[in-house]
C-alpha cells in the first residue's frame, strides 16, 4: 500500500477567525509556574490542535509574545485565548464558581489513572499542569476536584510537561468527542 503525504493545502486548516468561532472542547488549560517557554509555546500548539477553550498562564509562567514561545507555538497564540494571572489558586476559585470541575495532573495519593478516568459530556474542565521540578503546587492539588495521573512503567516516573499536555488534553479529547 502506498500513502501519499497530504500537502499543507490539503489539510483544511482553520484560519483564525474560523478558529475563534469554531466550537471549542470544553476544557481549560492552567499552566502553574511552567518555566520553559518551549514547554509554554508547545502547550500552545497543543491547545490549538484540540480546540480547547483557554489557557491560563500563572505565576513564572511567561506570555506571548516571546520568541522562544513563538518557536515551538507556530502562531498558536493568535488563536487560543489565554491570560496571565499571578495567582494558579484564585483561578481555580473563579472557574469552579462557574462549575469549571479542576483536574490536577500530578502522582499523588488516590489519584486517577487517566486511562480510568472519565470526564462527563456535559461538564468543562481545568487541566493543571505544574512547574517541571516541583510540580503542581501542593495547594493547588488540595484545591483540585481530582487529581490525575499518567501511568508510567519505566525507570523515570516522570514527562516532560509539554508531553503530559499533549497526552492528557488528547486523552480527554477522545473520550468527549466519543
Amino acid at each position: 500500500m502506498k500513502n501519499r503525504k497530504l500537502k499543507n493545502s490539503e489539510l483544511d486548516r482553520k484560519s483564525i477567525e474560523d478558529f475563534k468561532e469554531a466550537k471549542k472542547t470544553p476544557l481549560i488549560v492552567i499552566l502553574d509556574n511552567i518555566r520553559s517557554l518551549n514547554n509554554i509555546g508547545s502547550v500552545f500548539r497543543t491547545a490549538d490542535a484540540f480546540l480547547i477553550e483557554k489557557i491560563f498562564l500563572c505565576g513564572i509562567t511567561a506570555t506571548p509574545p516571546h520568541k522562544d514561545i513563538q518557536k515551538t507555538a507556530l502562531g498558536a497564540t493568535d488563536t487560543v485565548m489565554w491570560e496571565h494571572r499571578e495567582n494558579t489558586e484564585d483561578v481555580i476559585k473563579e472557574l469552579r464558581e462557574k462549575g469549571v470541575k479542576i483536574l490536577s495532573i500530578e502522582q499523588a495519593e488516590d489519584a486517577v489513572m487517566l486511562n480510568d478516568f472519565s470526564p462527563k459530556s456535559d461538564e468543562t474542565y481545568a487541566i493543571v499542569f505544574g512547574n517541571e521540578v516541583k510540580g503542581v503546587q501542593q495547594s493547588v492539588v488540595s484545591a483540585s476536584d481530582y487529581v490525575i495521573e499518567i501511568p508510567q512503567y519505566g525507570s523515570k516516573h516522570s514527562l516532560n510537561i509539554s508531553v503530559s499536555a499533549g497526552v492528557v488534553m488528547w486523552d480527554l479529547f477522545a473520550k468527549m468527542k466519543s
